[in-house]
């Protein structure tokens, strides 16, 4: 599982933890992964408290903007991969991204009717009818060479390994791209997608747009009020029925994205180094949120804000006694890729509400 950026890490990508990850993680996504494949089931209703930034929003989120201009890639071309491997890209004609925060990036740069396959993160209306090419995030290297890609596209979190190269091993051009962790990578990546694919140009492009729609929405962050502290919001990563309860540390992915939107990531704050520990009520308390920022279909899975409240130490914070809940969708929440500034606006209206009622 990978958040994202896909699914996550608890995504990086999309909204999953993928493999690789530390400890208590990598052990509980093999566990949820039944519940991804069926979207987590669950129709739990948020709470009145739970602050959100419109449908008009969630719908958008949905969707890619490519740019105006669609590309035609210049090739062939010689990059490096993250791995340390030398790949020659010939052709984008058939283009398999294995991870869907790259898929983003690929169809935003204009080259979506070249794509031939996806990730299970990637979940945009666009790619919903391409076919997957993943088994619970592993790579099914059988489904993608059947396809007759021209060139794939992975991370260093993809896998397993053996899938990766067989995959090579066919001839065919991967190039592997470090995973985003923080809002700094969000250039980074899509200058390495779009200079494998041959578009470097429109590359610049979308990094200019993006980094300009990323800062006018910081922009927007409001001040504490005189003598106001600034929030403490705690990410969890939740898969009720796979009994699967983390709380993000450090390196979880979401403490630049909170904090880019006014707020102090509290597990961080805490002391937490990891990435995601296993939740308890010590280690809520010492965290002491103030809000909790949940993946949308994480929330579901425990049966919206009245079962979040129900896991263990939860109802004892600040945050589960005001019922005050933050939740995005898992396909776009750290992706850190062209719908970033999407994902940073919708966290400022949830933790900036203009009508307070939030607060």
């Amino acid at each position: 599982m990978r958040f994202s950026q896909d699914f996550a890490r608890p995504a990086r990508d999309a909204g999953q933890p993928r493999r690789g990850r530390t400890g208590v993680l990598t052990a509980a996504l093999s566990l949820a992964t039944a519940v991804l494949l069926t979207g987590c089931g669950g129709t739990g209703t948020p709470a009145a408290r739970t602050a959100g930034a419109g449908a008009a929003t969630a719908a958008d989120a949905d969707r890619i903007e490519p740019l105006a201009t669609v590309p035609a890639p210049e090739l062939p071309v010689t990059v490096t991969s993250a791995d340390g491997e030398r790949t020659t890209v010939t052709s984008a004609d058939r283009i398999v991204p294995l991870t869907g925060s790259l898929s983003e990036i690929v169809f935003t740069l204009g080259l979506g009717k070249q794509v031939v396959a996806r990730d299970i993160t990637a979940t945009f209306e666009q790619a919903e009818k391409l076919p997957v090419v993943t088994r619970a995030h592993d790579v099914s290297a059988e489904s993608v060479l059947s396809l007759r890609p021209t060139v794939v596209l992975a991370d260093t979190t993809t896998g397993p390994a053996e899938a990766i190269g067989q995959i090579r091993d066919a001839g065919i051009p991967l190039v592997v791209v470090e995973p985003a962790t923080e809002l700094a990578d969000v250039g980074r990546r899509i200058d390495t997608v779009a200079a494998a694919l041959g578009v470097p140009k429109s590359g610049s492009e979308l990094k200019q747009r993006t980094q300009a729609r990323i800062d006018a929405v910081r922009k927007s962050v409001p001040a504490p009020a005189d003598g106001a502290r600034k929030p403490r919001v705690a990410f969890l990563y939740l898969r009720g029925s796979a009994s699967v309860y983390l709380l993000g540390g450090r390196e979880s992915g979401a403490s630049s994205l909170l904090e880019a939107a006014g707020a102090v990531d509290a597990g961080k704050a805490s002391g937490l180094k990891k990435d995601f520990t296993a939740i308890t009520s010590e280690a809520l308390a010492k965290a002491a949120p103030d809000a909790i920022l949940v993946m949308s279909k994480g929330l579901d899975s425990v049966g919206g804000v009245d079962g979040l409240v129900k896991i263990p130490g939860v109802a004892e914070t600040p945050a589960g006694m005001d019922r005050r809940i933050l939740s995005v969708d898992d396909g776009v929440l750290l992706n850190y890729g062209p719908r970033t500034d999407r994902v940073l606006s919708e966290l400022v209206a949830q933790l900036h509400p203009k009508d307070g009622a939030a607060k």
